[in-house]
């Protein structure tokens, strides 16, 4: 194999990296690290300011491959009409399921035993008890029911949830039970205590937690978003908030960061992290595992994985 990688992180802290390939390392830094016209395989810089992983992309004219080290590649989407014909875009699949799927269950059960309402009451040395929700015999909805959506179920089951339904873009069967197309959603969400949004943002996925869907969702019900943030639309659920229908815990918001101002931040019933699903200490060695094995394939010219786009 001819041609660069970038990676972002030193090759010789990637334990597995085949042999013969010329490595540089590019973590987002102003200026690159040699010619982005000879890089053949790029792993996209994780966790940057919006652009910069994009930057170097018209340039790649020999690329081959662009492997981001996330879920979702809608960061990098800017950047593929301005590659050659025929690179393949893998993304992290099965890197950020654990930690994901951990923020989801902390989130649920952080909102609805009303942990942060404890934290609140602890700083003011006040005891708050009382009955909360419990997680156990409620109906949990997971939308957007792919690797991670199954790791969240997976973290579901010990809790003696009644029932867990699952909606994906197109209908399918697991092990577990069936899985619903989204044309199912209008009938589903009306019976779900817990709603949990997964899904990856695409076109089709922008803006879906709308008023419509919002309104369909019980009194009472909790919204989790560990998607996207622009996959819920801010303004309808902001309504919905202060009228104290429902409740809401978010991992991810639109718009991201949230500025200190936002009214997010003071909406009753609402529980914020920033955009913290990914991050933790189990992410830098799968991610390192992923870049190993994937640049193994390439280096033998075996198909890659995880690949979601082919430029044409």
């Amino acid at each position: 194999m001819t041609g660069d990688v970038w990676l972002p992180f030193p090759a010789d802290e990637i334990p597995g990296l085949p042999e013969g390939l010329d490595y540089r390392y590019w973590n987002g830094e102003p200026d690159f690290p040699a010619d982005p016209a000879d890089c053949a395989f790029y792993v996209v810089p994780y966790m940057k300011p919006p652009g910069v992983g994009t930057r170097p992309m018209p340039l790649m004219s020999s690329l081959r491959a662009v492997q981001t080290l996330s879920a979702g590649v809608d960061h990098v989407q800017a950047g593929l009409p301005h590659l050659p014909p025929g690179v393949q875009l893998c993304n992290a699949r099965g890197v950020h399921d654990a930690s994901t799927a951990e923020l989801a269950l902390t989130l649920i059960l952080a909102s609805l035993r009303g942990i942060p309402d404890f934290v609140r009451g602890q700083d003011r040395g006040e005891w708050r008890g009382g009955f909360r929700p419990a997680l156990a015999d409620k109906n949990v909805l997971i939308v957007g029911y792919g690797a991670i959506g199954s790791a969240v179920e997976d973290r579901l089951v010990p809790f003696e949830v009644a029932r867990v339904a699952r909606i994906a873009r197109s209908a399918r069967t697991t092990e577990r039970g069936p899985v619903h197309p989204l044309t199912d959603l209008p009938a589903l969400l009306p019976e779900a205590d817990v709603v949990v949004v997964v899904t990856p943002l695409t076109e089709d996925t922008r803006g879906l937690v709308n008023a419509d869907f919002l309104s369909r969702m019980k009194d009472g019900a909790l919204l989790v978003n560990v998607g996207r943030g622009p996959v819920v639309d801010t303004e309808a659920l902001l309504k919905e908030l202060e009228s104290g229908r429902i409740t809401a815990a978010l991992d991810v918001t639109d718009p991201e960061p949230l500025p200190r101002e936002h009214p997010l931040w003071q909406a009753p019933g609402v529980l914020v992290s920033p955009h913290v699903g990914g991050p933790t200490s189990a992410f830098l060695p799968r991610a390192k595992r992923l870049m190993a094995a994937q640049l193994t394939r390439f280096a033998a010219g075996e198909p890659l994985e995880n690949v979601v786009f082919t430029t044409g």
